[in-house]
């Protein structure tokens, strides 16, 4: 799947086909605030997603799209993964109509995932210490279950603005004891937290 709003750079989309849920999780991987740099799937902040969304798919049942943004940056005017995000939402749309869609980002990725929950589809979010900043919206997460999980020990975005945001936007929001930026500390509970969001959603779905 191909797609290009500026250079040769474009997004890319990692499919592992599920085994029946009508539920959808697509994964958005982080990045950095400013970067032209096209973002690769050797790069760390993409290989930390991977063992996430083989999760995901093992312990739910549902189709999950790992997305590979076309830039390593957020950047502002031009929010590039918001796009790419965007892209691969009417993607799934398109291919999968009427499916439920549940949003997955790490870092930029939690970033993106909370500013695209507005998207046709989308019944769910779970942003992974995210980046977030004061000004950010949060009208778009209404009526989506929305789940921010955060370590205290993070030096890489804000535990503090995390719990503002989840206070804005009515969020659950979970913290991890002594875990930080890279999800590595207490590695099971991120997984449990993340996995139990979209199992729950997925049963939802198959209630309905």
């Amino acid at each position: 799947m191909r797609f290009s709003t500026s250079g040769s750079a474009e997004p890319a989309l990692r499919i592992m086909p599920g085994s029946g849920a009508r539920t959808l999780v697509l994964v958005l991987h982080g990045g950095r605030i400013t970067s032209s740099e096209p973002a690769r799937t050797h790069h760390l902040a993409y290989q930390r997603m991977l063992p996430i969304a083989r999760g995901v798919r093992r312990r739910t049942g549902s189709e999950v799209w790992l997305l590979r943004n076309r830039f390593r940056g957020w950047n502002a005017p031009d929010l590039h993964p918001v796009a790419d995000a965007r892209w691969a939402l009417a993607e799934a749309a398109r291919r999968h109509p009427g499916a439920r869609i549940v949003v997955v980002g790490h870092s930029l990725g939690g970033r993106v995932a909370l500013r695209v929950a507005d998207a046709d589809g989308v019944a769910g979010v779970c942003a992974l210490a995210p980046w977030t900043e004061a000004d950010d919206p949060v009208d778009q997460l209404a009526g989506r279950a929305v789940l921010i999980v955060h370590g205290d020990n993070d030096r890489i975005t804000s535990p503090a603005a995390s719990a503002d945001y989840a206070d804005r936007a009515g969020a659950r929001l979970e913290v991890v004891r002594g875990s930080g930026h890279a999800m590595l500390r207490h590695r099971r509970t991120w997984d449990r937290l993340v996995h139990r969001f979209v199992a729950d959603l997925v049963a939802e779905e198959e209630r309905r």
